[in-house]
């Protein structure tokens, strides 16, 4: 095949789309056969409330933490200004 073959060819994205037949991925197959015998049980769609991984810390103890860190960088950045020469 020559170039100007090459160019002329349109790959139209519509016309594979509109395929007859769609062949599923080696996954889905794989899944199908699993599922035909022994399908899977429902999910939750969130966990219970008991099974969630909580941290140490309650949330108020996070905010004054955040907060006690950005008040700490305000202070600092106006430190750094207010030493620094006109």
């Amino acid at each position: 095949m020559s170039e100007r073959d090459d160019e002329e060819r349109e790959f139209d994205l519509r016309w594979a789309d509109g395929a007859a037949h769609k062949e599923p991925s080696a996954r889905a197959r794989m899944l199908a056969a699993r599922w035909k015998e022994n399908p899977p049980g429902p999910v939750p769609f969130r966990a219970d409330p008991e099974h969630r991984g909580r941290s140490g810390r309650s949330s108020w103890v996070s905010t004054a933490v955040v907060l006690g860190c950005v008040a700490a960088v305000i202070v600092l950045l106006g430190y750094l200004n207010f030493r620094a020469p006109y």
